[in-house]
């Protein structure tokens, strides 16, 4: 694995370990939702430019992680922005946030996956490189 790919794997792992080791898990409930939804009401009024740009990026980086937390959040765009808007927020920041956790198992796992877990895998071609 080179260096690249090491340093990757270790940001990942520490963003995750942080997740856990902060407790963040903490604010993902209804309680929590429901003790701050009016205050978010009158931010998202305020700023809704801000709490899109947020709260997209938050659910990107929850589902890139693979961290708890999502289906929270997929309740908490529907509170804020509405079934609307919340489901179109929600399909792109999750499609997003899935397609780059693929990408970078990929990269990571590239060589060591499809010979120690499939063997027939190492028949297929291998991508092109540019």
């Amino acid at each position: 694995m080179n260096l690249n790919r090491f340093s990757i794997l270790l940001l990942l792992a520490g963003l995750i370990a942080t997740f856990f080791a902060l407790d963040l898990g903490r604010f993902f409930n209804l309680d929590t939702l429901k003790a701050q939804q009016a205050m978010l009401a009158i931010y998202q009024a305020e700023q809704p430019v801000l709490t899109v740009l947020l709260f997209f990026t938050g659910y990107v980086v929850i589902t890139r992680l693979s961290v708890p937390g999502a289906m929270f959040l997929t309740l908490v765009a529907g509170a804020i922005f509405g079934l609307g808007w919340g489901t179109v927020l929600v399909f792109f920041a999750s499609t997003l946030g899935a397609t780059l956790a693929f990408l970078a198992a990929r990269l990571v796992l590239r060589d060591a996956l499809p010979a120690k877990s499939y063997p027939a895998a190492s028949s297929l071609p291998a991508p092109s490189r540019r």
